[in-house]
């Protein structure tokens, strides 16, 4: 884990070795105030983490109060905690990767045992259905889609009523992410999620937003647009392998109070892994202090 952990920070951690010459056993206050900006943790965080903070920082002193970000309650929805087939529905601007991350999941899935059954939500886009449709191929794992311009909320319906009629353990459903008109995307994703509980009481179980690692903290704003339509009910982060702004997460984290599934560490399918703040502190905090 930690070292796709150390794979998924590369840019990050070149950031902050651009900061500080060297590990050390303290760095001065104001040092570690600058390592935070350079990683693009929001500033008025960086002053609520470092207010008490003494004049020479040690390790354990700047853990305890990174991992303070993440203490917050959060309602985490488990696949485990439902009966099949579970309903997961994945929404985000166009860009940030959720065709992708929609792939890698039914890829963890698939390592998990679980069948799968993809959902082409998205038909404003018919690039986005091509897309999908040829990771469905690739992971050999069945798709309902239509042509674009079609009503997704049938997509939907079809999706869920397909895995309900073959046992399906896992649906991924896709959706449009055209933030620029927001009124007609809301009124659509809020259809499909009424016509998701229509074939199956309680769906979706699961709304993930798909969030940019390269937009820094100005995605926080996009999962509040998301949040105000819908209501999230996580975050996935991708493409942390090619920003310099991994301290973002921290942003994300105190801003939204939600939990964080997943980060992308890559292209490929498996390249996916569960989030865990401890872990994420200590990859940073490894290229600051003396072990």
């Amino acid at each position: 884990m930690f070292n796709f952990l150390k794979k998924a920070f590369s840019r990050t951690k070149k950031a902050i070795s651009e900061v500080i010459d060297e590990k050390r056993e303290f760095v001065p206050k104001d040092e570690f105030e600058d390592i935070l900006l350079e990683a693009d943790v929001n500033y008025e965080l960086i002053e609520r983490l470092l207010k008490d903070m003494p004049d020479m920082i040690n390790r354990a002193q700047a853990y305890n109060s990174l991992i303070s970000v993440f203490q917050y309650r959060a309602n985490w929805i488990k696949p485990e905690d439902f009966d099949s087939p579970f309903i997961e529905m994945i929404i985000g601007v166009n860009g940030a990767g959720k065709t992708t991350t929609i792939a890698k999941l039914a890829r963890l899935y698939q390592k998990d045992g679980k069948s799968v059954i993809l959902g082409a939500g998205d038909t404003f886009r018919a690039a986005a259905i091509e897309q999908l449709s040829r990771w469905a191929d690739k992971l050999e794992i069945p798709i309902v889609s239509t042509k674009q311009g079609h009503d997704p909320s049938a997509v939907v319906f079809d999706t869920i009523k397909s895995a309900v009629a073959k046992g399906v353990d896992n649906v991924i459903i896709d959706t449009a992410g055209r933030l620029h008109n927001q009124a007609n995307l809301s009124e659509e994703l809020k259809k499909m999620i009424r016509v998701a509980n229509k074939a199956l009481e309680g769906a979706p179980h699961r709304k993930i937003l798909i969030l940019d690692g390269t937009q820094g903290s100005s995605a926080v704003n996009q999962a509040r647009a998301f949040n105000d339509i819908v209501g999230v009910d996580g975050i996935i982060i991708t493409k942390l392998d090619g920003t310099a702004k991994g301290g973002s997460i921290l942003s994300i984290a105190d801003e939204l109070k939600m939990p964080i599934y997943y980060i992308g560490t890559g292209e490929s399918p498996d390249d996916l892994i569960p989030f865990k703040a401890n872990e994420y502190v200590n990859t940073i905090l490894d290229e600051i202090f003396v072990k």
